[in-house]
């Protein structure tokens, strides 16, 4: 793929090998870190996202175009790593309806990628949706993901997850301006300016919403 073929293992700077010793290294030290400095549940839920990741997601990937709907279960468990570690119960509604928002997200983030390097997935040898649907019906499909994402961020302020009025209205102000950016997504032929504008959009996004629940719990926890 061009779009990866200068990457470390494909260009050949590193060998597979190295990585995969390096890789255990890390996943060793890791391992050992969470357990001394949290708890087993957090152990488990590292090892289970480093498991979906390489031995489930990336091989479905090569022979499943909806791979990236099981596979992005691995989007979905750190942070509920982090709620656990930090004393949460992984089973409330807050952190579940978190997890949800970043499973979500990763779908149309995905295929709006998709959408722009679709040939390039095909060089690759990868089945796509591209040989499945139209560049239209993908936009159509990829658009309702993007308002279910949209739908999924704005009931934080229906769950008491943050913590200040002014943070929900910031949420509120970012779906606005992402759906803004949706319509015009939709309306387009597939022009690659308007899928790379919707590309970066909604990485911002995300990354609104982690730095306003970041932001959110700090100045509560410093105003304590």
């Amino acid at each position: 793929m061009d779009r990866t073929k200068n990457r470390p293992i494909p260009s050949g700077t590193v060998t597979p090998g190295v990585v995969l010793l390096i890789s255990i290294a890390f996943l060793i030290l890791g391992s050992v870190t969470i357990l001394l400095k949290s708890n087993v549940l957090t152990l488990g839920i590292g090892l289970l996202t480093f498991f979906w990741y390489n031995a489930v997601y990336t091989p479905l990937k090569k022979v499943f175009a909806l791979a990236i709907i099981p596979g992005s279960l691995v989007g979905a468990l750190p942070p509920v790593a982090g709620w656990v570690a930090a004393g949460g119960s992984v089973t409330d509604p807050k952190i579940l309806l978190v997890a949800s928002f970043f499973f979500i997200w990763q779908i149309p983030h995905f295929w709006i990628l998709l959408l722009v390097y679709g040939k390039d997935y095909d060089k690759g040898g990868f089945p796509t949706l591209t040989n499945v649907f139209s560049i239209r019906q993908l936009i159509n499909i990829t658009f309702c993901w993007i308002v279910l994402t949209i739908v999924t961020a704005l009931s934080f302020n229906f769950f008491g997850i943050f913590n200040y009025f002014m943070t929900g209205v910031f949420l509120i102000l970012l779906c606005g301006w992402l759906f803004i950016q949706s319509l015009k997504f939709l309306r387009s032929n597939g022009e690659s300016r308007i899928l790379k504008n919707m590309f970066i959009s909604i990485n911002i996004f995300t990354l609104l919403i982690i730095t306003s629940l970041t932001l959110d719990k700090l100045i509560k926890l410093f105003l304590e």
